[in-house]
């Protein structure tokens, strides 16, 4: 049942926050006060994380597959959740902040990483100063 998907807390995300802790990150949740709501607000960095799950925001991967029942309904709801996603990085961008998209498929499914792989990924970011960066299947596989 639909109502019984999680926007917040996911799996992911928690995995993510774990070890980012774990590596002495210190971050806030669910910031209300940044544009689109960021997962990981890293203030020290200048920095926010989203972690994305790969159907609701119509990754382009193994794990998204348009759904056969009501294709215009899913249609609108995922091209809206995709420009509301633009919207907030460029708003955040233009805010001076940093933004990182991890991808679900990238810790999940046959091409997943490891988990110590995409937050080492997360921790070179945050020390380049690069604006932006996605996380998203292993180098080299396919979709």
């Amino acid at each position: 049942m639909m109502s019984g998907i999680r926007g917040k807390n996911t799996k992911p995300e928690l995995t993510i926050r774990k070890a980012l802790h774990a590596r002495g990150f210190r971050y806030r949740i669910h910031c209300k006060d940044l544009p689109g709501n960021p997962d990981l607000c890293l203030p020290k960095y200048r920095a926010v994380i989203f972690v994305h799950g790969c159907f609701w925001h119509g990754h382009d991967c193994h794990l998204f597959k348009w759904p056969k029942t009501r294709p215009e309904f899913w249609k609108q709801k995922i091209e809206r959740n995709q420009a509301v996603d633009a919207a907030a990085r460029a708003q955040l961008l233009a805010e001076g902040w940093r933004v990182m998209q991890i991808w679900e498929c990238s810790m999940k499914g046959r091409q997943a990483a490891e988990v110590d792989e995409v937050v080492s990924r997360v921790h070179l970011w945050l020390k380049s100063g690069d604006p932006e960066a996605n996380v998203t299947l292993k180098a080299g596989a396919e979709c």
